[in-house]
């Protein structure tokens, strides 16, 4: 601990000196840091709306029988399709919070009815 007392200026000055070597040259020419976030947040929400309807779809379909030969509750099985309907119009609600319903820069979209949201991310695989 007293090594790191008396030594901490230059432990951060060599801490920021690997920073600035080891950073990524792609992130000065997105424009931003918050420019390279957003779009990386991007990228996870539509990742893993994607992955969440392929596991709650397996899910939906196993409690469903279940719940036809009375081993779980009804309830359970409505809920779990009400949460995948609020994962899929998740996108609708943000751009509705956002205010930016239709904005050119909006990337977030719902998996309703239209085909900005869970095609997008089926897209991007290919």
């Amino acid at each position: 601990m007293n090594f790191i007392k008396k030594n901490i200026l230059s432990i951060t000055a060599m801490v920021f000196l690997f920073t600035l070597v080891m950073i990524d040259p792609s992130y000065a020419l997105q424009g931003s840091v918050f420019g390279a976030a957003k779009n990386k947040l991007n990228q996870l929400f539509q990742n893993a709306k994607l992955v969440v309807f392929v596991i709650g779809g397996f899910g939906l379909i196993a409690l469903a029988f279940q719940a036809i030969f009375g081993k779980v509750k009804w309830p359970w099985f409505a809920a779990l399709a009400f949460g995948l309907a609020v994962v899929a119009a998740a996108g609708a609600i943000v751009n509705y919070a956002a205010n930016t319903d239709g904005a050119a820069g909006s990337k977030f979209g719902d998996s309703l009815g239209t085909n900005t949201g869970f095609g997008t991310a089926l897209e991007n695989y290919n």
